[in-house]
C-alpha cells in the first residue's frame, strides 16, 4: 500500500521506519516519538540529549 505512489500528493504520509507506525512521526529523524524516545536513551542519535535547564 506504501509502496505505490498515491493518485493524489496529499494522501501520502510519513510512516516510522522502525516500527511503521503511521502517527506521531517526527520528519527530522523519520521515527515515531515512541522508537525516538528509545534510541535517543540508548544514544543512538547524535546531538540528542536529554533536555535540562
Amino acid at each position: 500500500k506504501q509502496a505505490r505512489t498515491p493518485k493524489f500528493s496529499t494522501r501520502a504520509y510519513t510512516r516510522c521506519r522502525l516500527c511503521g507506525r503511521p502517527h506521531s512521526v517526527l520528519r527530522k529523524y523519520g521515527v515515531c516519538r515512541i522508537c525516538f524516545r528509545e534510541l535517543a536513551y540508548k544514544g543512538e542519535i547524535p546531538g540528542v540529549r536529554k533536555a535540562s535547564w
